[in-house]
């Protein structure tokens, strides 16, 4: 089992690596195009932040571990609000813009309570397995190509102050950064999967609590490097902007696509406080910010507290 567990962080290693230089490749190839910063960060940032959970997802899923593409959604969006923001807010208070509260962050609410309806399919016929459907996966990318729509319409009815004159790589470095992370990303996704169901079944405990924990502490990584970074250089646009635009692709694309190509996956193993939880991460993050438009200290104690709460539940169970 030392072998897996050695296999394991050398591919998580890759993983965030490879999604590291995908986001930097894709981002001056984005510039090159003389596309949009705004348009650069609220998307490539986002979709290469959660590039592992999506390359995570479409192996499980390919591979019949249906519960580490659900484990690797529900816990990454977990973490992503409670763990970072928590101790994000513990370095500096996490300022959150007007339209953020207003919008975005209303979006992860109700994109949260969309999967929270599709997986519980036994409220309303109580005889039923509960799963996620290849038409829940449709479901799930209307509602993101919606959301997606709503970013294009933010950059063509605001101006973007700040112009492309730095390119960071030419033409050529670009595609082959690009390539190489998507590259790397395949591959380490490919190990992460196969030594972690094998280090489950070594242990014998579920796939599902090692989807929750280490596939999810995993894959959380580049938003969690991300977001100190950024609120220790005071960019809490990035800071908020990069956690709540994952969660929306964590569900939108991490799990839509994979459903809607590959087919529908059952959710017998997750409890009804897995799902509470992933709801509450998004309902307080909004209740915290509409007071005072920041994240203070002690919400982010609260906020570390129900994480831990949350876990030390997952590790009984």
């Amino acid at each position: 089992m030392l072998l897996q567990v050695i296999i394991l962080v050398v591919s998580f290693i890759i993983l965030i690596k490879g999604a590291d230089i995908f986001v930097d490749g894709a981002s001056s190839l984005a510039q090159n195009f003389k596309i949009s910063k705004m348009l650069i960060g609220l998307t490539i940032v986002a979709f290469g932040t959660s590039a592992p959970e999506f390359a995570v997802s479409v192996k499980s899923i390919i591979s019949h571990n249906s519960d580490m593409v659900l484990g690797n959604v529900i816990g990454s969006n977990i973490l992503n609000i409670l763990l970072i923001i928590g101790i994000c807010s513990l370095i500096k208070p996490v300022l959150i813009k007007n339209n953020t509260i207003k919008k975005e962050i209303p979006i992860v609410i109700l994109i949260s309570t969309l999967l929270f309806f599709l997986i519980k399919d036994d409220l309303f016929n109580s005889g039923i397995r509960n799963e996620i459907s290849r038409n829940d996966g449709f479901i799930i990318l209307l509602f993101f190509t919606i959301f997606i729509y709503y970013l294009i319409s933010i950059v063509r009815n605001k101006k973007d102050n700040d112009a492309d004159d730095y390119i960071q790589y030419g033409m050529t470095k670009s595609i082959l950064f690009t390539v190489l992370g998507i590259f790397c990303i395949i591959i380490g996704s490919n190990f992460v999967v196969e030594s972690a169901s094998r280090i489950a079944s070594d242990l014998g405990i579920s796939q599902k609590m090692i989807a929750l924990t280490i596939v999810a502490f995993g894959t959380s990584l580049p938003e969690l490097v991300t977001s100190i970074v950024s609120i220790k250089k005071g960019e809490q646009e990035i800071l908020v902007g990069n956690i709540v635009g994952s969660n929306i692709f964590n569900i939108g694309m991490v799990l839509g696509v994979p459903v809607a190509l590959f087919g529908g996956i059952p959710a017998i193993g997750f409890n009804n406080y897995d799902l509470f939880v992933l709801l509450l991460s998004a309902f307080l993050l909004f209740l915290f910010s509409i007071k005072d438009h920041k994240i203070n200290k002690f919400e982010g104690i609260s906020m570390l507290i129900v994480f831990a709460i949350y876990y030390t539940f997952v590790i009984i169970g």
